[in-house]
This record gives C-alpha cells, sequence and structure tokens, in this order.
C-alpha cells in the first residue's frame, strides 16, 4: 500500500517498531484524515490488499472478542 511505504520511509529508523509506536502513528494519521479519504483510500486498494485489508480487520476483530469473552468467562470460574 502506498501509504504504508509512505509512512515505512517518513519513520524508519525513528522510532523502536513496538506496538504502541505503531498504534500511535495509526492512530495520528486517522486524526487528519475524514470519511471520504479513507473511503477513496480504499477505493485505490488493489483486489490483493483490499482483502488482506479485510482479513486483518476480520482476525483481529475476532481476536478481540475472544479476549473479551474470556475475560468475562473467568470472572465466573
Amino acid at each position: 500500500m502506498k501509504l504504508v511505504d509512505e509512512i515505512f520511509e517518513m519513520y524508519k529508523g525513528k522510532i523502536r517498531g513496538t506496538q504502541e509506536d505503531f498504534d500511535i502513528i495509526a492512530f495520528t494519521i486517522l486524526e487528519q484524515l475524514d470519511y471520504n479519504e479513507l473511503i477513496d483510500m480504499v477505493k485505490e486498494l488493489p483486489e490483493e490488499e483490499l482483502a488482506y485489508f479485510i482479513r486483518l480487520y476480520i482476525v483481529e476483530s475476532l481476536k478481540g472478542r475472544m479476549e473479551k469473552y474470556a475475560d468475562d468467562t473467568s470472572f465466573y470460574h
């Protein structure tokens, strides 16, 4: 993805590469974009990258749900 390449070039050598670094960068960028800009970015994705994007969303969402479920169910045990 062109955006990821640009971000990588901008930050390489300046961050440690931790999950926290990635979260901060992602949230900072998303704060600067409106809905239409985000949709335009998605529309520009090649089919393979769009599939990866959706797959990643599904996987991370399921992980979050499973973690929440595990936390909720462990309360009763």
